[in-house]
């Protein structure tokens, strides 16, 4: 039988894909980890695993392992003197095990954060929580997918092209509500290519082209901001919180690996 690139491409992937959850089935799920990414990631500091700081709620089984939802809630309230000040996801066995580093400030109100990412095999997540004080703590959750950075890319490229940089956010209610936290979904359109995609149509992997930074701030203050890879899934969005104390401005930044930038303000009554 002769293979074209692509098959031959795809047949590596799998075979790739299959070594990787033998490997997991032997108990080796914490290799990546313990052998190379925490060192990497994180130095010798040291990382408290009782998950004193955060949860993290994540699908063992995933429906789509390219848009698998994820989702962490702190323990405790954003104060002045007591927060967390940033969150960063690894996925161990994603060929780029780093997925995003969200940051937070007492005006969040809550440091939660959901989002959609892919998974390229079966493979931890883990959120790390580092306080303002300098201390880390870890949570776990071990999700079952594969194949979600490489997921071929749809056949209406053309049109999400087109209507890339357009976002929007959601208020939980249809008002604010002053001085409290007020969970709110920032809607980004992008399609978040990570570089390993086949574009139906053509046959051809597409070059690279994801979110890496996003800013929100509320009347100039900051509430959230992310670093993120090519883990984000297609078309992002991140829930969180912020807490206004009047009628102002929620405004998003956001820009991508090849030099794109968009914003987008919306006003914000209580």
């Amino acid at each position: 039988m002769k293979h074209t690139p692509s098959t031959k491409a795809y047949c590596l992937l799998v075979v790739s894909l299959l070594f990787a959850n033998l490997a997991l089935a032997a108990g080796e799920e914490d290799a990546a980890w313990n052998n190379v990414l925490k060192k990497k990631y994180f130095g010798d500091r040291t990382i408290d695993e009782s998950g004193t700081s955060i949860e993290l709620t994540a699908p063992y089984r995933a429906e789509d392992p390219a848009l698998v939802p994820i989702s962490i809630t702190a323990k405790t309230p954003q104060t002045p003197s007591n927060y967390i000040k940033t969150i960063t996801l690894i996925i161990d066995n994603n060929p780029v095990p780093f997925a995003a580093a969200f940051h937070f400030t007492p005006e969040s109100g809550k440091a939660d954060i959901a989002t959609r990412l892919r998974f390229n095999a079966y493979t931890n997540i883990r959120a790390i929580a580092e306080t303002n004080d300098g201390k880390l703590s870890m949570v776990k959750a071990f999700v079952k997918a594969s194949g979600g950075c490489s997921a071929p890319i749809g056949a209406d490229l053309e049109a999400a092209m087109a209507r890339m940089g357009k976002m929007k956010f959601k208020l939980e209610g249809d008002k604010a509500v002053l001085n409290q936290p007020n969970q709110t979904q920032l809607l980004v359109s992008h399609p978040s290519i990570s570089g390993m995609q086949m574009d139906q149509i053509s046959r051809i992997i597409k070059p690279a082209h994801f979110v890496t930074q996003v800013k929100v701030n509320f009347n100039g203050k900051p509430v959230m901001s992310a670093e993120t890879d090519i883990a984000l899934s297609t078309d992002p969005n991140f829930r969180f919180y912020f807490v206004p104390d009047k009628a102002g401005d929620l405004k998003a930044e956001v820009k991508d690996n090849l030099g794109k930038e968009f914003s987008y303000t919306q006003t914000v009554s209580p």
